[in-house]
C-alpha cells in the first residue's frame, strides 16, 4: 500500500467521522431548538446522512471508514449503564420489586410482540430476528442482533423507530389509562422507549426521568439475559 492509498483513507475516515459529528451536533441543536420528539437527534442525523451520500453518490464503503470509529464505542457505552444503575442504587433498592417485574414483562412483552407480528406478516426470521430487541438502547440492541444473526440497520431503524414512538405517545397512554404514579411511568417509558423516551420522562419530572433512566439499564440486562437463555434452550 503506497502513501498515496493510505493518505487517501485517512482523510475519508477522518471526513466521515467529522461529518457524523457535525450532523449530530446540529440534530441536537435543532432538536432543542424546536422541542419535537418528532425531530429526534438520531433520526434526523441518520435522514441527513443517507441523504448527503445518495445526493453526492459518496460510497457506503467509503463513509464506513471513519464510521467505525464510532461503532467501536459501542462496548464502552453498554458498560456504562451499570454506573448508571449505580448513581440510582437507592431508588432502585427502595422500589426493587416493581422496578423488577415491570421491566421484565415489559421486556418479554416487546420481544414476544415484535416477534409474533413479524411472523404475522410474513416478513421472515431475519426481520424478526432483528426487531427482538428494539426496546433496549441501541449498544445493547446491536449486540443482542449480533449475537441472534441479525441485521444491524433493521435493529437500528426499528430502535430509533420504537424510541420517537415512546417520547411521543408515553404522556397521553399514562393519561388514557389513567397511570399516576409516576415511579410506574417512569418504568414503563424507560423499558419501552430507552433514551429517547427518558429525554421525555425527565421533561415529565424528575422521579419519572429517574426511574426511566433506571429501566434503561435494567430491561437492557434482563433482554441479554432472556436472549442468552433462550439460545441455551433451543
Amino acid at each position: 500500500m503506497d502513501f498515496t492509498t493510505i493518505a487517501s483513507d485517512i482523510l475519508e475516515a477522518g471526513g466521515s467521522l467529522a461529518l457524523s459529528i457535525g450532523v449530530f451536533a446540529f440534530s441536537v441543536w435543532l432538536n432543542r431548538k424546536t422541542n419535537s420528539p418528532l425531530l429526534n437527534p438520531l433520526l434526523v442525523t441518520v435522514a441527513i446522512i443517507m441523504i448527503g451520500l445518495t445526493v453526492l453518490n459518496i460510497p457506503l464503503e467509503s463513509y464506513e471508514k471513519g464510521a467505525t470509529l464510532i461503532s467501536s464505542m459501542l462496548g464502552p457505552a453498554t458498560a456504562v449503564l451499570a454506573f448508571s444503575i449505580y448513581q440510582q442504587r437507592k431508588i432502585l433498592e427502595s422500589n426493587f420489586l416493581p422496578i423488577f417485574a415491570g421491566c421484565l414483562v415489559g421486556s418479554i412483552v416487546s420481544m414476544v410482540s415484535a416477534y409474533g407480528l413479524c411472523e404475522l406478516f410474513g416478513l421472515g426470521d431475519e426481520v424478526a430476528l432483528s426487531t427482538l430487541p428494539k426496546s433496549t438502547t441501541a449498544p445493547i440492541a446491536l449486540a443482542v442482533t449480533g449475537e441472534l444473526g441479525g441485521t444491524a440497520s433493521i435493529t437500528m431503524a426499528a430502535v430509533m423507530t420504537t424510541g420517537v414512538m415512546g417520547a411521543i405517545f408515553s404522556p397521553m397512554l399514562a393519561n388514557v389509562f389513567h397511570i399516576k404514579n409516576k415511579v410506574a411511568q417512569g418504568v414503563a417509558i424507560g423499558t419501552c422507549s430507552h433514551a429517547v423516551g427518558t429525554a421525555k420522562a425527565l421533561e415529565m419530572g424528575k422521579l419519572e426521568g429517574a426511574m426511566s433512566g433506571v429501566a434503561i439499564a435494567v430491561s437492557g440486562l434482563l433482554t441479554c439475559f432472556i436472549v442468552i437463555a433462550a439460545t441455551a434452550i433451543m
